[in-house]
């Protein structure tokens, strides 16, 4: 099955009434959150993931993703109308958008990154597509040995690559590798790290973990910062209409934002916000009038919206057909997958079809309905910036409480998420990043079942992961992502001194 006939494929699976409902309330809610600062995608799909017990693991996934994106296009409009950024993506887009906003052309802003998120997000599904049949049909070539040196490359790429602190990065790595250690040992039976408590023998849960990080830290974070100090301005649909010259700045800034972000997407560690920043930075450069930058300039909205959210879709590329999720929330995806029974990874493609196809199909669906509903829905979207954030936090932790309770009716795990949640907000002010604590917890587990899998196979020689010529590949690769973290360390530390 070719690109395209799959993605047909996927139509007829993403356009069943039971999953299609899904897609909508996906993209319509991570739409809403990107528009609310503080919340993020993050923390709303940490919240859904009780529900996903309940749903088939198409529409689960599918409602998943539609957040995901979805918040990329809600991101963007508290950027452009109060310089508040809905998402840590659209932060760049406060450079041009909130002056354009204040010249009165709101509308044009909006448009423009609207636009520009929709061609991102094309583009990216064309990449999807391209690169997902060259990954299947290298699916055969891969052993225990390959899969567990790939995982470790990605997760000392998650943590090394454009961190200024790696040493933090892979310390909160080690950390969830331990976290995804407690629990019963599938081999022998034996209890690990679980201190007598049987409310442990099947490991920390995942939803509790998700939703202490990045929910129950995110509330306490912003609990005394948050209240908004500027009012929405209202913006009227004919407003939206762009002028003559608009148009024509927008097309190709909007195409390189999306080949770059679809570059920087497919890899482990990288994601849209880099991509977002890199796409400014380059406009800027490449500008013949570099000084409108930061003045209102439609380029410096439109790259880094096309770039962040053709991002969000080649961010699957790792985590579905590699098993490798490239960011904290493609860690969640790759957890809402494992609790279904799902396995990802290059014969994902061939065992579920229907699930891969119909993510991307969905996609396509997803953002055609983001175009068409946002635009007319802008009014709708800047009055939700008017909710006093004193309501809509203890919302939040009611919804925290009652989620995390309901995955397996257990005290336990609502007292786990509290406890969980002052760690993270600890962690966060130590500026160590809890997502690669969640992406060390979801890998860890694959990795020691795919390790043991290769040095059983070996009779217990490690030389196995040098010997084999894919997994010794991987091996130098993250020998030398760490040599090179080493070396800009001792670089700072002479510049310092």
């Amino acid at each position: 099955m070719t690109g395209w006939e799959g993605f047909l494929h996927g139509l007829a699976t993403v356009t069943q009434p039971g999953v299609l409902v899904y897609c909508v309330f996906g993209v319509v809610l991570g739409t809403f959150v990107g528009v609310l600062p503080g919340i993020g995608a993050m923390a709303t799909i940490s919240l859904l993931l009780p529900i996903t017990y309940y749903l088939s693991p198409e529409a689960a996934l599918i409602m998943l993703a539609g957040v995901y994106y979805g918040s990329q296009y809600g991101g963007a409009v508290a950027s452009i109308l109060l310089r508040l950024p809905g998402t840590p993506q659209s932060a760049v887009t406060t450079f041009d958008g909130y002056p354009l906003a204040r010249q009165g052309r709101a509308g044009v802003a909006l448009f423009t990154s609207m636009s520009a998120s929709f061609l991102g997000s094309m583009f990216g599904i064309g990449v999807l597509v391209a690169l997902s049949g060259v990954l299947s049909h290298a699916a055969t070539a891969f052993g225990a040995a390959d899969y567990a040196a790939m995982m470790i490359l990605g997760l000392v790429a998650a943590s090394t690559i454009g961190a200024e602190a790696p040493a933090k990065g892979l310390a909160m790595v080690m950390l969830g590798l331990i976290l995804g250690c407690i629990g019963t040992d599938v081999n022998s039976g034996t209890q690990r790290f679980t201190f007598g408590q049987t409310e442990l023998s099947d490991g920390i849960n995942l939803v509790a973990l998700a939703m202490g990080l990045f929910g129950v830290s995110e509330v306490i974070g912003n609990i005394r910062t948050a209240e908004r100090t500027g009012v929405p301005p209202k913006v009227h649909l004919r407003e939206l209409l762009p002028r003559r010259e608009d148009l024509a700045r927008l097309p190709f800034p909007a195409l390189r934002g999306a080949t770059m972000g679809s570059f920087f997407g497919a890899l482990p560690g990288t994601g849209s916000t880099i991509s977002s920043f890199l796409s400014y930075a380059f406009e800027r450069r490449v500008s013949r009038s570099p000084e409108r930058f930061g003045t209102g300039a439609i380029e410096g909205i439109a790259a880094p919206e096309a770039a962040n959210n053709a991002a969000a879709i080649t961010a699957f590329v790792p985590t579905l057909t590699l098993g490798i999720p490239g960011d904290p929330i493609m860690a969640l995806m790759l957890g809402a997958l494992v609790i279904h029974g799902v396995q990802p990874g290059p014969m994902m493609l061939e065992a579920r079809p229907e699930m891969f196809w119909g993510l991307v199909a969905s996609f396509g669906i997803g953002n055609l309905l983001l175009l068409i509903l946002n635009l007319p829905l802008i009014g709708i979207w800047v009055s939700m910036l008017r909710i006093p954030f004193r309501w809509l936090y203890p919302a939040i932790l009611i919804f925290v409480c009652l989620g995390v309770y309901s995955v397996r009716a257990s005290v336990f795990d609502i007292f786990a998420v509290a406890g969980i949640g002052l760690a993270g907000y600890a962690l966060s002010l130590a500026r160590f990043n809890p997502g690669l604590l969640l992406l060390g917890f979801v890998l860890g587990p694959l990795i020691e079942t795919n390790l043991r899998r290769a040095l059983l196979v070996s009779r217990g020689d490690p030389m196995v992961f040098l010997e084999r010529p894919i997994s010794a590949v991987f091996v130098l690769a993250t020998a030398g992502l760490i040599a090179l973290s080493l070396a800009g360390v001792l670089r700072r530390a002479r510049q310092k001194t």
